[in-house]
């Protein structure tokens, strides 16, 4: 996957002429009522929509957004698993006995809980999602600078934005060169090529971070980045309706109140 196609994305997204504003009022406001929902109904409804908005109207191809959100559902998934079996409350469901002194029990409880967290992580990545490939990060800068946001705050998060690119992009020419050589071809070999490609890697960012300061002098850098980014046309349209889909979600979240995946309330 290339390190810029996140921003390359960005900029040929089909919402790319909404302000970044009302998207991240959207983004933002999804992610908020996501971790805040007692229910896991909320934050499935928020996962579906704002994905369908995602690939819809903002182009994105289906199976690289399936793609980019089975990296994180990975994770969780595996954290979901682990909780079935921590959480012991409500009915039993499942118990099992690998060993004479553990005992696994999977009990309503734990799916409960499980599922809601599930269903956070769920809604809550596919808003983060919306942000990142809708809004290119220029543009977030550039408002963040228009809502007075401290200076340096923005300068920091812009220099680790570029070290970001700096970093995957050293560490890709230096696999694309081990793996040239063949060093990927064993699994021992794999393991010691790896160790080599971290060490190498801190040292080659370090000389690449060190010619971009010393370009950014010869370009007179006085610790101020100059902000071109443009901004998408504040329609009234787009506004209200996010208003208005922000306001639906808050009801839904106070009608669903604690609804459990199971039935019965999380003790």
């Amino acid at each position: 996957m290339n390190y810029e196609l996140f921003e390359n994305i960005a900029q040929t997204s089909g919402l790319k002429g909404v302000h970044p504003a009302v998207k991240l009022i959207v983004g933002l406001g999804c992610i908020l009522i996501s971790v805040s929902s007692e229910s896991f109904l909320t934050p499935c409804i928020i996962a579906v929509t704002i994905g369908l908005v995602t690939i819809g109207p903002g182009r994105i191809d289906c199976r690289f957004y399936l793609r980019l959100l089975m990296i994180p559902l990975g994770f969780a998934l595996l954290s979901v698993f682990v909780i079935f079996f921590i959480r012991n409350s409500g009915g039993v469901i499942y118990c099992w006995s690998p060993a004479g002194w553990l005992t696994l029990t999977v009990t309503t409880g734990s799916v409960n809980e499980g599922m809601l967290v599930l269903s956070r992580i769920f809604g809550g990545m596919c808003s983060l999602l919306f942000i990142s490939l809708t809004t290119p990060a220029t543009e977030i800068f550039s408002l963040a600078k228009k809502c007075h946001v401290p200076g340096f705050f923005i300068e920091l998060a812009m220099h680790v934005y570029r070290c970001i690119f700096i970093l995957i992009e050293q560490a890709e020419m230096i696999y694309l060169a081990q793996a040239m050589r063949l060093g990927y071809m064993k699994r021992k070999g794999s393991v010691a090529t790896f160790g080599c490609m971290a060490g190498t890697l801190f040292i080659h960012s370090w000389e690449a971070g060190e010619r971009i300061i010393e370009a950014m002098d010869c370009r007179c850098y006085n610790g101020t980045y100059a902000m071109l980014g443009e901004q998408g046309v504040f329609f009234g349209p787009a506004l209200y309706l996010s208003i208005l889909y922000l306001a639906s979600l808050l009801a839904l979240l106070i009608l669903s109140g604690n609804m459990q995946f199971l039935g019965g309330l999380i003790t």
